[in-house]
């Protein structure tokens, strides 16, 4: 009797459905939900009376499924069934394989999303269907769309992806008056970001996002790790990495060692009974003091600089127009990374918003906003990196530039490059390069039923869209035969990490090469293009020009051939005005 009891009960619960919509900050090391309640955006606490979720499952020898603090207390015992950091893998074909059956990154998010949304629905009795979940600032398209996946196997409707530092400033502008200038440094467990705002009395408005998708808390915890194993090999001459258990302990160690290194001047670090071979077990007992932790991890600070100055760089800002800098993500505690906050703007951080629950909080005023329980609050995002095609040449023509507000559409239109063209290949890029091949693939799509046409005729308008979610389409249309086709992007069609983080930088690098590359395939092109039209002008005139003038035609038609052949391009340039010139005297 009693089981059917919680039946009925279960199904009047199912029936009440939450009109709310959470917010939810999906992280690398652990995840947090929160709601509007009275106007305020309030954090959630999990069933185990946390407000923070370790982002952490696991399978037990039996297969039972462990999710948060459970999954994270049994880690050292079993790392061989445990996943972490899987954030960092979002969006690419990595594969988790638990007990002989493989997951991908989404599937093991969504577990982690099941939990948040069964804590939230406990909380209130009643059930969750909307969320707007938060991701990177740098999250690339196919992450994007893999977060979404990730929700709806969860069981949620995610009605917005948002970016992390944008949810952080939701959080923290909200009820400020005057307008300012704000920047975002969000040091996560996996990611780093950098985003500029300017915001005030309800308004947001992203002016430029930056950051390293492969830089975060974690890299930090690595460099203790190595520290602390290689005292282990100095003194027992046994790497202890080599045991998956020792290691595991190690690494929970490490972390414990950096999180007491933030609010005290040492840490010790005491592992007993470490078993190393069959002659027994070791113990280790290690003092790390903050100035040995921030001299192992110096590189990594440098690494929040680049991101920083192009930031400020694309928003057109010196440091001294930021008006004050927010600190977002659990590794900004840290001592140094304040310290460098100061150095670089000359002004202390804003910290008096937990660095752990901002983008939550952020992310539920986002929910508030579109369910309409916010008013008055309009927040205005960018696109990282620019939109665009190939064209002739190998040319990569920007259709939507980098720090776009979105949502937004932009379209060109484009012609063929050879006579009678009923097909048209496109190819779409994601960068800043001039040349195509130096920019990120995101995928390719045909159109056909085109009419055949001379070279150039055709009108062939290319449309790109870009949700409110960051995610992307793209359109063609002949404009002639209104024939249509269209791509999406998903996880199939991504940047990794590394090309993420390259990509802005190498572009800053090569930019006077490229253009000058650029200049030198516009100048072919436009020689090509003469060229044909000098062949059909002597094809079709021939008869009607005089054999002088026919001579000084053909005699520049092989110049600017054997220009092109040379390679040279202020010749090809000139060869092509002087024959220009001529055929414009027909």
């Amino acid at each position: 009797m009693e089981i059917i009891r919680n039946r009925q009960r279960a199904t009047s619960n199912q029936q009440r459905v939450m009109t709310k919509a959470i917010g939810i900050d999906l992280g690398t090391t652990y995840s947090v939900a929160a709601v509007i309640e009275d106007g305020r955006a309030k954090v959630i606490k999990n069933a185990e009376g946390e407000n923070l979720t370790p982002s952490v499952i696991a399978e037990t020898a039996h297969g039972h499924r462990l999710v948060g603090s459970v999954a994270k207390s049994q880690t050292s015992a079993n790392p061989e069934r445990t996943v972490v950091s899987i954030k960092r893998q979002m969006g690419t074909d990595f594969r988790v394989t638990l007990n002989g059956r493989s997951y991908s990154p989404q599937e093991i998010s969504a577990f982690i999303l099941r939990k948040v949304k069964a804590d939230v629905e406990n909380y209130f009795r009643e059930e969750v269907e909307k969320a707007v979940i938060t991701v990177p600032a740098y999250f690339n398209d196919g992450q994007r769309h893999a977060t979404e996946e990730a929700g709806i196997m969860a069981g949620l409707d995610v009605i917005r992806i948002i970016n992390e530092p944008t949810a952080a400033s939701l959080a923290y502008g909200l009820d400020r008056e005057e307008i300012q200038t704000i920047l975002v440094w969000d040091l996560g467990g996996g990611t780093f970001d950098v985003s500029i705002l300017e915001l005030g009395d309800g308004f947001f408005h992203v002016k430029a996002v930056n950051g390293n998708t492969k830089l975060g808390g974690i890299d930090w915890d690595e460099r203790i790790v190595d520290y602390l194993a290689e005292k282990f090999l100095s003194e027992y001459r046994v790497d202890i990495k080599s045991d998956k258990v020792a290691f595991q302990r190690l690494k929970e160690a490490g972390k414990k060692a950096k999180r007491e290194l933030s609010f005290r001047p040492t840490a010790e670090v005491s592992l007993n009974s470490i078993k190393i071979d069959r002659s027994g077990f070791k113990d280790l007992e290690v003092s790390i003091d903050r100035e040995i932790f921030e001299d192992i991890t110096a590189d990594l600070r440098e690494k929040l600089l680049d991101p920083t100055r192009q930031a400020l760089a694309d928003a057109k800002l010196t440091p001294e127009g930021i008006d004050r800098v927010v600190l977002v993500g659990g590794s900004t505690r840290m001592p140094a990374v304040r310290e460098l906050v100061e150095k670089i703007f000359h002004k202390k951080p804003y910290i008096n918003i937990n660095p752990d629950e901002v983008v939550a909080i952020g992310a539920a005023v986002q929910a508030g906003v579109l369910t309409g329980e916010i008013n008055d609050v309009v927040l205005l995002d960018v696109t990282p990196l620019s939109l665009g095609i190939e064209t002739e040449g190998g040319l990569f023509a920007k259709i939507i530039p980098r720090n776009s507000t979105i949502p937004t559409s932009a379209g060109q239109i484009f012609t063929n490059a050879e006579d009678n063209q009923t097909v048209m290949d496109f190819h779409v890029l994601q960068g800043e390069r001039e040349i195509a091949i130096d920019n990120i693939s995101l995928g390719q799509f045909r159109l056909t039923g085109m009419p055949p046409l001379p070279r150039g005729k055709a009108q062939v308008e290319v449309t790109f869209e870009i949700d409110v979610n960051g995610m992307v389409k793209v359109s063609a249309q002949d404009l002639y035969t209104e024939e249509q086709t269209s791509i999406k992007m998903d996880a199939l069609h991504l940047l990794s990490n590394e090309q993420m983080e390259r990509t802005i930088r190498e572009a800053e690098v090569h930019a006077e090469e490229d253009m000058k590359r650029r200049e030198d395939i516009e100048i072919n092109i436009k020689a090509d293009g003469m060229i044909r039209a000098a062949e059909l002008v002597i094809e079709e005139r021939r008869n009607r020009i005089s054999a002088s003038y026919l001579y000084e035609i053909n005699s520049a038609l092989l110049d600017l051939k054997a220009a092109l052949a040379g390679g040279e391009s202020k010749v090809v340039e000139n060869s092509t005005k002087k024959l220009r010139k001529l055929l414009k005297k027909i």
